[in-house]
């Protein structure tokens, strides 16, 4: 069956990223940050309560592969507080999402070459994106990074409560795409929640060997191994060829 659709991931795939939340001074800007909100605590408890959060969130999820709701933690974390339920909740809890975020942040740019692919594939495909992330990162991340408007549909893990390798995910996206399993490759940088995963639901796969992710997982083995995003081209016209 021919190749009608190309899904990507994102992180590790797309955008080089490295970010570290173990960070004290994560913490010290947080709970400055938070003073102007009329809430006074310490930075070791505004990390504590993260975590615990975070852990007790993945604790009662009943999913095989559990994704957090960022902003639901910080959600919990102000209600903790005694800040009242309401829509200025909710958008305080996005913005000490998106806070910590940027403060945990080391690195954020394209990888060599990516548009320039992008630009020459979405001319004869379209372009589809499963992404184990947080929508209030990775939206506008896309959109710093100019990579947004490639994409139709962008699905992503913490809209669902699920990651990859869940085959709902992939699922989501053939559906939106209209697109058959076989009809579809996936481009991905992890052995396990990308290769596998899009393997289980038959589609061809290209492992793109950056510098994150699993490099393996079991006997699984990609259709397709590309040492750099310029040898996606390559490799899609030969995936294209496979029958």
């Amino acid at each position: 069956m021919p190749i009608t659709g190309i899904l990507f991931d994102l992180y590790g795939t797309l955008v080089d990223i490295e970010t570290d939340e173990s960070l004290e001074e994560v913490y010290r800007g947080i709970a400055h940050f938070l003073t102007y909100q009329g809430i006074r605590t310490h930075r070791r408890e505004v990390r504590d309560d993260y975590y615990r959060i975070m852990k007790d969130q993945k604790g009662a999820c009943p999913e095989e592969c559990p994704e957090i709701d960022v902003e639901r933690i910080w959600n919990a974390f102000l209600a903790e507080q005694g800040c009242p339920e309401g829509p200025e909740k909710k958008r305080l809890a996005l913005t000490l999402a998106q806070l910590h975020r940027a403060l945990s942040r080391k690195r954020l740019q394209l990888y060599p070459d990516v548009k320039r692919v992008l630009d020459e594939l979405r001319k004869a495909y379209p372009l589809g994106l499963v992404s184990d992330a947080q929508p209030c990162y990775a939206l506008p991340e896309m959109k710093a990074l100019g990579v947004d408007g490639y994409f139709d549909p962008i699905v992503i893990s913490a809209d669902f409560g699920y990651r990859k390798p869940d085959r709902r995910l992939i699922e989501k996206a053939l559906g939106i795409m209209q697109r058959l399993p076989t009809e579809v490759i996936f481009v991905g940088n992890d052995m396990y929640r990308d290769v596998y995963g899009a393997q289980r639901l038959g589609l061809k796969t290209l492992f793109l060997d950056s510098n994150q992710g699993a490099k393996s997982h079991g006997d699984v083995t990609p259709d397709y191994v590309a040492y750099r995003f310029a040898d996606v081209l390559a490799g899609v016209e030969i995936l294209r060829q496979v029958q």
